[in-house]
């Protein structure tokens, strides 16, 4: 995800006195929001909103840097130092500002994930509306050569445009792209890049000093709406729900045409589990299927040294098809336990990408809250779901390492 800083024009503006005055006010006011946020209980809330700040100061300079129509780049939209919007753990997310009237090309190399997925949108994320997409599609419409390359062009529409030309509605601003792991030990991401037709081998002015400060102004504005944006979206799709539930899958608001989701939200007690059981779909239906665990701060929890979140390729599946998740506090020594980390509250998310059909009921979750110790008697499959310490440590190192592997990928 990413938020559009296309309402704020970069034109030139006065700043006599401090270029920086309006985003270190902003960084103040951003604070605020974090220490005011209903959900701060503790210390380990506030913590954690502090951090989840600093990522926050860190991406709006880096997105308002990004904000290139004539020389656009790919930059990373969010990451395990830049979280937003409940960032899924299995995803590279990439962005691109566009124009509509303007035609851009894209080359890459198709690595060996899940999926890879393209969306334009209109717009931004605000506190009252998410933005329209208007064009989603996966890299089974790509025509991929047989070392895996690719290329593709976006512009206004041309009746002679041919394969491989996609045309950007009116509105278009932004394009997104997902790479998505199932197999983090195993797969591999590719390579993809973005230039303006008309300007590649050319180079951009000069950037001057009062639009330095502009950048600035717009990074501030940026860092406030990405705060209020996303700890007001829980409050449309998760928060209404009742307490310790998951939804049918139902296609993702404002997703990708072939993203499913259920979602949720938890309360639980330290002596407390919820089971989930949800089937392992059928690869060729869903070759991706992940769930995850979210903080009250609508982020991932942490994915890289806690297993937060698993893949049908991670868990361990039982034998009767079906995945038994494992979320609470305390270990029990189970592969498919899924940490909460000392968040008593948190959101619940499944995911299944580039299907093949529409996913029913039957297809989904549910769950169950019970006792820690009444785990041995009620979980099916107990004894087979046993990890030892020492395997514990390797799913936990296979994960440091797959996370450290794909970040320089």
């Amino acid at each position: 995800m990413a938020i559009d800083p296309a309402a704020s024009q970069l034109g030139p503006v006065d700043h006599s006195g401090s270029a920086t005055q309006s985003f270190a006010e902003a960084v103040l006011e951003a604070e605020r929001i974090i220490r005011s946020a209903p959900h701060v209980t503790s210390d380990q809330d506030l913590a954690e909103g502090l951090d989840y700040l600093a990522g926050s100061i860190k991406a709006s300079l880096h997105m308002v840097g990004a904000y290139q129509h004539e020389h656009p780049y790919f930059a990373s939209s969010t990451g395990p130092y830049t979280k937003l919007g409940l960032d899924n753990p299995d995803t590279l997310y990439f962005h691109a500002y566009l124009r509509d009237d303007a035609e851009y090309v894209v080359t890459g190399r198709r690595g060996t994930t899940a999926d890879l997925s393209f969306q334009i949108m209109n717009g931004d994320y605000s506190p009252t509306r998410s933005p329209d997409s208007l064009t989603a599609f996966d890299d089974r419409e790509l025509d991929i050569a047989a070392d895996g390359t690719f290329r593709l062009r976006f512009g206004p529409p041309r009746p002679d445009a041919g394969p491989g030309y996609v045309a950007l509605p009116p509105g278009s601003a932004m394009l997104i792209v997902r790479e998505v792991f199932s197999d983090w030990e195993n797969e591999r991401p590719g390579e993809i890049r973005i230039h303006r037709a008309d300007t590649l081998g050319t180079s951009p002015p000069p950037v001057p000093s009062g639009r330095m400060a502009r950048r600035y102004e717009v990074a501030g504005k940026m860092l406030l709406a990405r705060l209020r944006t996303f700890l007001a979206f829980p409050e449309w799709h998760y928060l209404k729900l009742p307490v310790n539930t998951l939804t049918e899958p139902r296609p993702t608001p404002g997703g990708l045409a072939t993203q499913f989701s259920s979602v949720g939200h938890y309360d639980l007690g330290d002596d407390e589990v919820m089971v989930i059981t949800a089937p392992a779909v059928d690869r060729a239906v869903a070759p991706y299927q992940g769930f995850q665990l979210g903080s009250m701060w609508y982020i991932s929890l942490d994915y890289i040294n806690h297993q937060t979140s698993l893949t049908a390729d991670q868990a361990r599946v039982d034998e009767d098809g079906m995945i038994r998740y494992v979320v609470g506090e305390r270990d029990p020594g189970l592969a498919n336990w899924i940490e909460r980390t000392g968040h008593r509250r948190g959101y619940l998310q499944f995911r299944w990408q580039r299907l093949t059909r529409d996913l029913t009921p039957e297809d989904g979750p549910s769950a169950e809250v019970m006792r820690f110790g009444e785990l041995p008697r009620r979980l099916p499959y107990y004894d087979r779901q046993r990890v030892t310490e020492p395997e514990w440590t390797q799913r936990i190192a296979t994960r440091q390492v797959a996370v450290a592997r794909r970040m320089l990928g």
